[in-house]
């Protein structure tokens, strides 16, 4: 049994405070370019469709651009997030485990399929 150290769980909380600022940050810039690509072909459909004009009041344009900004925002966070865990759960994985080429686990082949 090991045992943990106080400055290993401190480097550990230090990468997930940078981990969880760099999702933050991945999700605002998707939220934002979200929110302009729908905002726009909103508003230009109230204006040029006799329907949207119609049945869109400004609650439903706002419900459409701030559903599409929200879902674009976790979407992105939640990606970095997962690729980040990926990313330092290898780095942190122990040697053996860290050579992914296979090497195969039955029989040997016979001798006219080797190199």
């Amino acid at each position: 049994m090991s045992t943990v150290t106080r400055a290993y769980l401190d480097q550990r909380l230090a990468m997930a405070k940078r981990c969880s600022r760099e999702a933050t940050l991945a999700g605002a810039k998707a939220a934002a370019v979200a929110t302009i690509a729908s905002a726009v072909p909103t508003l230009a459909s109230v204006r040029m469709s006799p329907w949207a004009k119609a049945n869109l009041n400004p609650t439903g344009q706002a419900l459409i651009v701030c559903t599409v900004a929200g879902m674009a925002y976790f979407v992105a966070a939640d990606k970095k997030i997962l690729s980040l865990a990926r990313r330092h759960s290898f780095e942190d994985a122990p040697e053996h485990l860290k050579n992914t080429s296979f090497q195969g686990a039955g029989r040997p082949h016979p001798v006219f399929f080797r190199s």
